[in-house]
């Protein structure tokens, strides 16, 4: 990891440290194949991690990409969570058939509130082996802002005993990440998985203090916003034949 992005004390002012942390995120329902494009060849031209799309734009963003070191994310079990568990597992399946690289999975919140702690690991686990054998990682949002304390830690015990590769905190629907959450999902994970901290994440102050606090990716759809902020160059379209 950059020392600029590890250490608490430095201020983040390179802009293709924090870029490269960046999960480029658009997972509007009324997205369109052009603006999915855009935020393909913006996530190429400032080389973040990811980008982040509804399961229905994985296909264009794999042409898209295709030959650059773009990831391509995706979601399961998004917004609510609370998607039987085949469903998820068939929905995850497709995905990394279709080119995802990486898949972020809604947790059961409800099962989780109902003390169904085995249905919640089952639920895990069954989108971790099928992302797992095509060599896709998980990552489990867990939707802090509608979590207790208890239950925050108790998530991320139940991601890593599902072999989970990242906990991350919100969709964004409900609230928005916290500084303090990140600090408490990094202290219960350790280095046993990610931190990825999404959701209201709008400025380089916002995503410096997530860092600051152990996150080491950051969902953001205002992602151009926040490298320009540090310096980067302005982004040009391609011009259309």
């Amino acid at each position: 990891m950059s020392q600029v992005l590890s250490d608490p004390q430095i201020s983040v002012r390179n802009w293709q440290a924090i870029a490269g942390f960046i999960d480029h995120t658009l997972l509007k329902s009324e997205a369109t194949a052009e603006q999915i494009i855009r935020l393909c060849e913006e996530a190429a031209f400032y080389s973040f991690a990811a980008v982040c799309v509804n399961p229905w734009w994985i296909g264009l963003a794999v042409s898209v990409l295709h030959g650059t070191p773009v990831k391509i994310a995706t979601t399961i079990g998004f917004p609510l969570g609370a998607n039987h568990t085949t469903v998820k597992r068939f929905e995850a399946a497709e995905a990394v058939r279709l080119g995802a690289q990486e898949v972020d999975m809604v947790l059961n919140i409800g099962a989780l509130k109902s003390g169904d702690r085995q249905g919640v690991l089952n639920d895990i686990a069954a989108v971790a082996e099928v992302a797992h054998g095509s060599g896709a990682i998980v990552k489990v949002i867990l939707e802090t802002p509608l979590l207790t304390l208890e239950e925050k830690i108790l998530s991320c015990q139940l991601s890593l005993s599902s072999k989970a590769d990242f906990v991350k905190t919100a969709t964004g629907f409900f609230g928005s990440a916290t500084a303090e959450d990140v600090s408490l999902m990094r202290g219960v994970v350790g280095d046993q998985a990610g931190v990825k901290a999404s959701g209201g994440i709008r400025t380089a102050a916002n995503a410096n203090a997530m860092v600051a606090a152990g996150a080491n990716r950051i969902g953001a759809s205002a992602s151009v916003a926040i490298v320009r902020e540090l310096g980067a160059p302005e982004f040009t379209p391609k011009v259309k034949s």
